[in-house]
């Protein structure tokens, strides 16, 4: 009793401001000051897993654990792994699932809805992850739990789709903004990669939700933030060529961290025992990062001094003895640290880690445009030496470019943490030629590699993401009556027609397998000759269908593809074994395809 009246009080409540909200907010005003409090709760969710993950960091680099730190690179992450696969199974009590490419599948599959387990789970796991020295980003995690807070917030609010997918934009924008202080880059980052369309209607709440969350790290983290660099010497024209070469080679980087990655999550994948899949991942994972503790974690301070000039740092975070001004070793050391952390960070998440793939991009654009500027100097093939954080940090644009075909996003993103525009040339330069090359190579960037299987990618055209919302129960039709070939037509007329409103009639086996149909048009003729009710039967009048549509298994394209071949109004439903299930009608089909269409697009 206690519960229902809680419960109908807080109706009553909802009630009451859904009634003043109606009388005095525009949609406008109230999507905006929704984003706002978006923005503020998805600022807390960056500053709580960054700080929940340093403290595990910083407890794990306690003194009498130190004098045996550099054993137990190995056995961190393994702990960390078997960690997260205990919470996930006793706590969670489900698989906390990739990051970006679940909420890809919730926009496109779940109307926007993320479980509600996403608003915390990932909160714990993922610090337990990356703390515990697991090779990958806090970005996903971060994002994903930022979505799933405003898809929410949308659904006890009982928002409409379009609404929910205004709001999962602004918590994934305003995310995003936090962690790199880029409000720019997390709104192109929203539009690059969920393909939401870009209008006055949603810009505001976009600017607001990155705006605020960005206030709220300033206030807890003051200007600390994980990258920041001054450029202190722009390019000349000479450098252009040379940056269009780089341009080619950062497609290449692209292109073997999406392949390796993909290649070495399928593989552990095919093993079904999860704790042994987690065993030998684990195992992998911690030799990797025991020769080569520079991959621990997310590696944002090897990028600071790789910024900075200062390879010492970095060949120090290795367990070979290599000398720094040694050109040939520190070169053959960042090309494995390069090749390792795409390697590091496949073994972590197919162990079962939770973490996100920027980090480890940025990492390896880093590392890649070091080498290459570092080679270049050293050979001296120009007559001037190049300065290295420029290419430095070209190789980060090069790689988000490349990675994840997000070109506007690294062309702001490397803006923002530098504070100027002195590189937009070469960059977007770095970042166009990235793009398109490994868009070529690689139809599919790294989130959509993963989803590209189940035919639910998000895209950017909205007639298709439209026929994606549809759902067969709103389009399939189980009011036909149907009938067995035995049947005269007597029983036709008297048992099917005169107790039917449709005029196509389906005729199935007693196994309810599909056989055919027959049509109003078939018996007109012959349905008031009593003589034949006798004579004729249902498997005489029968005849093919012009086709048939496969239950969840023939999308919305191929079905629209199969009325306009047939010509037909209406098409039968099956399974793949034959199984009778309903019928399609086209003009149904295009009126619930318009409705979902609007949703998406109306303002």
């Amino acid at each position: 009793m206690g519960i229902n009246r809680s419960k109908r009080k807080q109706q009553q409540w909802m009630y009451k401001f859904y009634k003043w909200r109606y009388r005095h907010l525009s949609e406008e005003t109230y999507m905006a000051f929704l984003s706002i409090i978006v923005g503020l709760l998805t600022g807390m969710i960056a500053v709580f897993i960054k700080n929940l993950t340093h403290l595990i960091q910083l407890v794990l680099e306690w003194d009498f654990i130190k004098l045996f730190h550099h054993t137990l690179y190995f056995i961190f992450p393994v702990i960390g792994i078997f960690l997260v696969g205990v919470i996930a199974k006793y706590i969670v009590k489900r698989s906390v699932t990739d990051s970006i490419p679940f909420v890809m599948y919730a926009i496109t599959q779940l109307k926007s809805y993320i479980p509600s387990h996403h608003t915390w789970s990932s909160l714990i796991t993922a610090p337990v992850t990356v703390g515990f020295g697991g090779s990958v980003g806090l970005e996903g995690p971060s994002a994903i739990t930022g979505a799933s807070v405003g898809t929410n917030l949308s659904k006890f609010l009982h928002l409409n789709l379009k609404q929910r997918n205004l709001l999962l934009a602004a918590a994934t924008a305003g995310t995003f903004a936090s962690i790199f202080k880029a409000p720019i880059a997390g709104i192109m980052f929203v539009i690059e990669i969920f393909g939401f369309d870009l209008t006055m209607s949603s810009l505001i709440p976009l600017i607001l939700a990155s705006v605020t969350s960005i206030l709220m790290s300033y206030f807890f983290f003051g200007k600390n933030i994980l990258l920041h660099y001054e450029i202190n010497q722009g390019y000349i024209l000479s450098d252009i060529p040379i940056f269009i070469i780089f341009g080619f080679l950062s497609a290449l980087i692209s292109i073997y961290f999406i392949r390796t990655y993909h290649y070495i999550k399928t593989s552990f994948d095919n093993i079904k025992n999860e704790w042994k899949k987690k065993v030998l991942a684990g195992f992998l994972l911690g030799i990797t990062i025991y020769f080569f503790p520079a991959l621990y974690g997310e590696g944002y301070e090897i990028i600071n001094h790789i910024l900075t000039n200062d390879p010492a740092y970095v060949i120090d975070k290795v367990k070979f003895s290599v000398i720094s001004e040694d050109f040939k070793w520190v070169i053959l050391l960042m090309l494995a640290l390069l090749i390792f952390k795409v390697i590091s960070m496949s073994l972590t998440l197919s162990a079962g880690g939770v973490g996100g793939v920027f980090a480890p991009m940025l990492f390896t654009g880093s590392l890649a445009g070091y080498v290459f500027v570092l080679t270049l100097n050293h050979f001296e093939i120009l007559d001037t030496p190049l300065p290295t954080e420029n290419f430095v940090l070209a190789g980060m644009a090069g790689s988000i470019a490349g990675i994840i075909h997000a070109p506007l996003t690294a062309v702001f993103l490397i803006a923002e943490i530098t504070g100027g525009y002195e590189l937009i040339v070469p960059i977007m330069l770095v970042s166009a030629i990235s793009f398109l090359i490994s868009k070529k190579v690689l139809k599919y960037n790294i989130y959509t590699i993963q989803l590209k299987d189940l035919d639910v990618l998000p895209t950017h055209n909205k007639d298709k993401l439209a026929g994606k919302l549809i759902e067969w129960k709103e389009v399939l039709e189980k009011d036909l009556i149907t009938i067995t070939p035995d049947k005269s037509l007597g029983y036709l007329v008297y048992n099917v027609i005169t107790h039917s409103h449709r005029n196509i009639f389906p005729v199935v086996d007693k196994e309810n397998h599909f056989l055919g149909i027959i049509t109003l048009d078939d018996v007109r003729q012959i349905m008031f000759n009593k003589d034949l009710y006798d004579k004729i039967f249902v498997r005489d009048l029968m005849h093919k269908a012009p086709d048939v549509i496969y239950y969840k298994k023939d999308n919305f394209q191929k079905t629209i593809y199969k009325f306009q071949a047939t010509g037909a109004w209406n098409l039968p439903v099956i399974l793949e074994n034959g199984t009778y299930v309903g019928f399609i009608s086209k003009s149904k089909l295009l009126s619930i395809y318009r409705k979902k269409l609007l949703e998406l697009t109306s303002d």
